[in-house]
């Protein structure tokens, strides 16, 4: 029998049992399930308290602004499946990306990032970080080796998600990296690499692996995975994190107890829910591509994707996200998405529900032509999050939805 000393430490542990025990993994008391503090303020044992907090005391609680016992184990938890020294949750995706990124970089500074991007992280570059002084510069995702050359002084972060919202476009992760590395050797800047790793999740992919310096995620997607919560998670190196956490106190996305227990109730079935999603995706894509009205499939896991090699290089699964091209364009997709039954005709993903949309009228509305072409989106697209349900069921639904063009 080993001794209590001797138990491995979590971050040796697989994925799901850390999903689903995190730190208090050999605990032998206590409840299972972790309580909600919901709670805006905490009583102080006495005045002390407030001095020992700003002295930085992690065990002393002032407000939930600042954290929460709840939150915190819910990031510690995130940390765990995300492989990082530490993670923060936010209250969306979006508060995680921008306070994350507003944490690299200030006025004079610049960014550099492939151009596939979900839409609000394009708007916010586009729109909202040229009032703050900060330009971006795009490279397009199989040049990625051009970076070296691109960085500069002012150049600050190097920014991009893979696969990409909602062409499923891979984007080289190791040459992103080695060649931001070597850009900043050239110029004798600080650099940091950030992944947008939503539609992969930790599950199919392991940027750390490959160098990448912060992991930020849409909680609301496949972590959270039942269509119920708001949340985002920043993760990285313990200073890293401490940096962004004084950010979040300013910028205020902080999350609710209630969202980090419904995070930490979802992270339990992490994995599994994952797993169901990639075969479902995988029989679904490849049931698709046979379809006369479908004028193309996109799923990184069928060999006829462009980047098939590069997905198979960098991620243990493919994912649960497909993108399709009917015929009749924008009309042909509106058609097909309001005659689906089982699938859900809604603005989200990652959910154990079925969900489609059309990128035109969701996260690339609004965009110029120009802008569209450059993300590789177009008219006839439906972005499909599948579930899990029964792929029968979802494979008949598509069918029947397709006859109607």
């Amino acid at each position: 029998m080993k001794r209590k000393n001797e138990s491995p430490a979590p971050e040796s542990l697989g994925l799901a049992t850390r999903a689903i025990h995190g730190r208090k993994l050999f605990a032998h008391e206590g409840p299972v399930a972790t309580s909600i503090a919901q709670t805006s303020t905490y009583r102080f044992k006495d005045s002390e308290d407030a001095v020992r907090y700003a002295k930085g005391d992690p065990n002393v609680y002032v407000y939930t602004r600042y954290h929460n016992p709840t939150v915190r184990e819910a990031e510690e938890r995130l940390a765990l499946i995300l492989g990082t020294e530490k993670a923060l949750l936010f209250s969306s995706g979006m508060a995680a990306i921008t306070t994350a990124i507003f944490s690299l970089v200030r006025s004079g500074d610049e960014i550099i990032s492939t151009p596939g991007l979900y839409g609000g992280t394009y708007r916010f570059f586009r729109d909202t970080l040229p009032r703050h002084g900060i330009s971006v510069r795009y490279v397009p995702a199989h040049e990625v080796g051009t970076i070296a050359r691109m960085i500069t002084r002012a150049t600050k972060l190097v920014y991009f998600e893979t696969p990409t919202n909602p062409t499923l476009q891979l984007v080289d992760i190791a040459g992103i990296v080695k060649a931001t590395r070597a850009g900043a050797g050239r110029t004798g800047s600080q650099v940091a690499v950030m992944i947008d790793n939503t539609f992969a999740t930790s599950l199919n992919q392991d940027p750390l692996r490959a160098g990448v310096d912060v992991v930020v995620e849409s909680g609301t997607k496949y972590l959270g995975g039942h269509s119920d919560l708001m949340a985002g998670v920043v993760g990285g190196t313990a200073s890293f994190i401490k940096q962004v956490h004084g950010s979040l106190k300013h910028f205020g996305g902080c999350t609710d107890p209630l969202a980090a227990y419904l995070m930490l109730r979802s992270l339990k079935t992490f994995p599994l829910r994952g797993q169901r999603q990639n075969e479902n995706a995988l029989a679904l894509a490849k049931h698709l591509s046979k379809h006369r009205n479908v004028l193309r499939v996109l799923y990184p896991g069928l060999p006829s994707h462009p980047d098939h090699k590069t997905a198979k290089k960098q991620m243990s699964g493919y994912g649960g996200m497909v993108t399709i091209e009917v015929r009749g364009g924008v009309k042909g997709a509106v058609t097909v998405c309001d005659s689906l039954q089982v699938a859900i005709n809604a603005m989200s993903l990652g959910g154990v529900e079925t969900l489609v949309s059309i990128p035109v009228y969701s996260s690339h509305i609004n965009m110029t032509k120009e802008e569209l072409g450059t993300h590789g989106v177009t008219p006839g697209m439906i972005r499909i999050s599948v579930g899990i349900e029964d792929i029968a069921d979802l494979k008949d639904d598509f069918d029947k939805a397709l006859r109607k063009l």
